[in-house]
C-alpha cells in the first residue's frame, strides 16, 4: 500500500487532544505506515487496516493530565477485554493496539450509533444486555452507557460498546463494583425503554424505578455542574462524538 493510500480523517479535536481515523483506501493491501505496522505488531495477529488514534499530546496543558488518565483507563479496560473476552475484542468492543507516549491506538468498529440506528428489535436489546452481563462477569464496568454514541448497531444488527475511558477493571466484586454494574444495567434499560418499551420485563421496570443513591445524589448535585461545564464551557452534548467513538 503506498503512503498516499493511507487516509487520515480528523474525527474530533478539543481540549483533551485529537482523535483521528487511520485507514487504507485499498482493502487487502499490506499496511506500510508506521502507525499501522506498529499497531499490527503490538496487538493483532492480522494486519490492521482501520484504526482510531487518540493523541493526548495535543491536549491543552491544563487538560493533559486528565486526558492521559482517561486514555490510560481505556487502554487498561480494552486490554482486559482482549484477555478475558477475546471472542469480542475487535468486534463488539474495540481492540487495543497500542498505548504509548500519550497516544492510544485501537481498532475501528464499523456500525451506527444508537441515536441514528434507533434499534427497535427486542433481539438487539437482549443481546446488548447479554454483552453487558459478560463484561460484568469478567470484572469490568463501563460507567458511561448513558451516552447513546457509546452504543453501536453493527451492520448485522447486533450490538457493540465503545468508549471505555471511564471503564474500571475491578480486583474483586466489591459492593462498589456491584453498584457500578447496576448503574450500567439501568442505563441500558433506559435506552430499551426509549426504543423498545414493550419488551421491558416487570423486573426491569422495577430497576428503572429505583436508581441507586449515588445516581440520585449525582442528579441533584454533580450533574448540574457537569452540564454547565460540558455544554456551556466545552460546548459538548450527550450525543456528541458518534464519529470519534468508532462508528457512524
Amino acid at each position: 500500500m503506498a503512503q498516499d493510500c493511507l487516509q487520515v480523517t480528523l474525527l474530533k479535536s478539543d481540549q483533551f487532544g485529537t482523535v483521528e481515523r487511520l485507514h487504507s483506501t485499498e482493502a487487502g493491501e499490506p499496511a506500510t505506515s508506521v502507525e499501522l505496522v506498529e499497531a499490527a505488531a503490538a496487538g493483532s495477529t492480522e494486519v490492521v487496516q482501520d484504526m482510531v488514534r487518540r493523541d493526548t499530546n495535543e491536549a491543552r496543558w491544563w487538560a493533559k493530565p486528565l486526558a492521559r488518565t482517561l486514555a490510560r483507563r481505556e487502554a487498561r479496560a480494552l486490554e482486559a477485554i482482549s484477555e478475558r473476552l477475546p471472542q469480542h475484542a475487535g468486534r463488539r468492543f474495540p481492540r487495543l493496539l497500542r498505548w504509548h507516549g500519550g497516544i492510544l491506538l485501537r481498532s475501528w468498529v464499523e456500525g451506527r450509533a444508537m441515536q441514528h440506528a434507533k434499534p427497535v428489535d427486542p433481539g438487539y436489546h437482549r443481546q446488548l444486555l447479554s454483552l453487558l452481563a459478560q463484561l460484568h462477569f469478567q470484572g469490568i464496568t463501563h460507567n458511561d452507557l448513558a451516552k447513546e454514541p457509546n452504543l453501536l448497531v453493527l451492520p448485522d444488527g447486533t450490538p457493540a460498546l465503545l468508549d471505555l475511558q471511564l471503564g474500571r477493571v475491578a480486583r474483586r466484586r466489591s459492593a462498589w463494583f456491584r453498584l457500578l454494574a447496576r448503574e450500567d444495567l439501568r442505563h441500558l434499560l433506559k435506552h430499551k425503554r426509549t426504543y423498545c418499551p414493550q419488551a421491558l420485563t416487570d423486573r426491569e421496570k422495577r430497576i428503572l424505578a429505583t436508581p441507586s443513591w449515588p445516581a440520585s445524589l449525582w442528579r441533584k448535585t454533580g450533574k448540574p455542574i457537569y452540564v454547565f461545564v460540558t455544554r456551556r464551557i466545552l460546548h459538548w452534548s450527550d450525543r456528541e462524538g458518534a464519529g470519534d467513538r468508532g462508528g457512524h
